[in-house]
């Protein structure tokens, strides 16, 4: 389980997703995972074509700032990442999260899924204990599977912008399609802005896939 994850949403050229995914399940995936990162889960925005989503997952900080320096100075990356940023309008929308208590990550092996719904609430405050407890009294009627909040520490590898200054509470539940990802919402207590909601449905080799 890792205890620092990215939610990285990219918004691609029109007609670019399949390419990019094709490209990122092929070259990619191996390539990441054999510098220690765990690539959690890899989707498609189900309410925007042009929309690529992913998870990707570290022990920590440092590791992550080992893990990245290595892969994005590496061979793989090298060769394709042209090819890959021909495909981008914008890589920089990232957020950098822990689980909010321990075990509120995704599990080393999770449960097959349709679908991955995911909301993203944000205040004008660090998630307090008290409202994450709060959430936490409402979960096992909302069916979620991941709760994360904002990873407060500086970014470890700033040639890769994160989105600085976001104090966010991100939880995520598995549905078998996008149309069962409708799940009850928690309350907008507190909220800076609305509720940013997002439909997920895995690309093939995802490991929240359809196939588990």
């Amino acid at each position: 389980m890792s205890a620092v994850v990215e939610l990285r949403q990219y918004t691609l050229k029109p007609g670019q997703r399949g390419v990019l995914i094709d490209l990122f399940e092929r070259e990619f995936l191996e390539s990441q995972e054999a510098e220690g990162m765990d690539i959690v889960g890899t989707f498609r925005d189900a309410d925007d074509p042009d929309r690529f989503v992913w998870l990707r997952g570290f022990p920590d900080m440092d590791a992550r700032a080992r893990s990245l320096a290595a892969f994005y100075g590496g061979p793989a990356w090298k060769r394709y990442r042209d090819a890959a940023n021909a495909t981008m309008i914008d890589s920089d929308n990232v957020l950098l999260l822990k689980p909010a208590w321990e075990g509120a990550g995704f599990p080393a092996a999770p449960a097959a899924a349709g679908c991955l719904f995911a909301a993203i609430h944000y205040f004008d405050a660090p998630v307090s204990q008290a409202l994450i407890a709060a959430f936490r009294e409402a979960m096992p009627a909302m069916g979620v599977s991941a709760c994360f909040v904002t990873e407060p520490s500086p970014n470890s590898f700033p040639a890769l912008p994160v989105r600085a200054g976001e104090n966010v509470l991100v939880w995520f539940a598995l549905y078998p399609d996008a149309q069962a990802a409708q799940p009850p919402r928690w309350p907008e207590r507190h909220v800076s802005r609305p509720v940013e909601v997002l439909r997920l449905l895995p690309t093939r080799r995802s490991r929240l896939s359809s196939a588990g």
